[in-house]
């Protein structure tokens, strides 16, 4: 092995040692989520500058889609987001809407989509944006099983995120999770969302209710894990705990006897 490149990988392995060894979780720079809870156990919510993983099975991309980009919401709400997606990605769940998006509360003239041909590709274009300081946030969206996103491929990331200040979202579709330097790991299902109730006449999908995720966070390098049902504010751009009644519930009015003895009546007349 010749002297310059022993000499780099010793830097580097230095850079990755300095890197893991700040382990206090009260000096990240950190966005609050929203979700009191999940803000709690993160000690103050989600770190900047550095990698978040959130896994999701095949058939559910959307749900996966929609969790991601309201932590890139979250992270990035007036800076330039890029999002770089394998090709493999749009052939198995579409393109990605921008008036999806909107709706969701991200502004898609601050989104730049990359195209990558393979993985390879896809991780190149993630590292050179992640280098980019005049970015939010990178979210590098691969699907399936990866080989090339391995702990090396992490680190580097890691390395790269911690030194531009750009936090990097990698989204992981159909893949099991593998040994990685990211902050924090998440698995996310979609979850019920009761439907509002919207003013009439409406047309019936203005009646869907707010995105609802079952997000399990599995890893967390400063602290313990936990799971909790996240609804995401579209207006104010961040999650919440739902409530348990999201749609305001009559009253009983007081002139009128309780619906139980108003059938026994009509059963003693019958």
């Amino acid at each position: 092995m010749s002297t310059a490149r022993t000499s780099t990988l010793a830097s580097l392995r230095g850079s990755i040692e300095r890197l893991e060894a700040h382990g206090d979780a009260h000096d990240l720079n950190k966005i609050t989520l929203g979700h009191k809870a999940a803000d709690a156990v993160l000690h103050g919510g989600l770190a900047l500058a550095a990698v978040h993983e959130v896994f999701a099975e095949g058939h559910q991309s959307a749900t996966a889609t929609g969790f991601i980009a309201g932590l890139a919401g979250r992270v990035s709400p007036r800076r330039p987001l890029v999002w770089v997606r394998q090709d493999f990605s749009e052939i198995e769940s579409g393109a990605l809407s921008m008036s999806g998006l909107a709706e969701l509360g991200l502004d898609p003239r601050l989104l730049v989509t990359v195209r990558a041909t393979d993985t390879d590709a896809a991780l190149r274009t993630a590292a050179d944006a992640l280098a980019c300081d005049a970015l939010g946030a990178v979210v590098l969206e691969v699907w399936g099983q990866a080989r090339q996103l391995d702990l090396v491929a992490s680190r580097k990331l890691t390395l790269a995120a911690a030194a531009s200040g750009v936090t990097a979202l990698l989204l992981r579709v159909a893949a099991e999770p593998r040994p990685s330097t990211a902050e924090t790991r998440w698995i996310v299902r979609a979850a019920h969302s009761p439907p509002s109730a919207p003013p009439k006449p409406a047309a019936p999908w203005s009646a869907w209710g707010a995105p609802v995720f079952d997000a399990q966070l599995v890893r967390n390098r400063h602290g313990p894990v936990g799971r909790w049902i996240m609804e995401w504010n579209c207006d104010e751009r961040l999650f919440r705990e739902p409530s348990a009644y999201p749609q305001p519930l009559a009253a009983t009015p007081a002139h009128r006897p309780h619906q139980a003895q108003a059938f026994a009546g009509q059963r003693r007349a019958s």
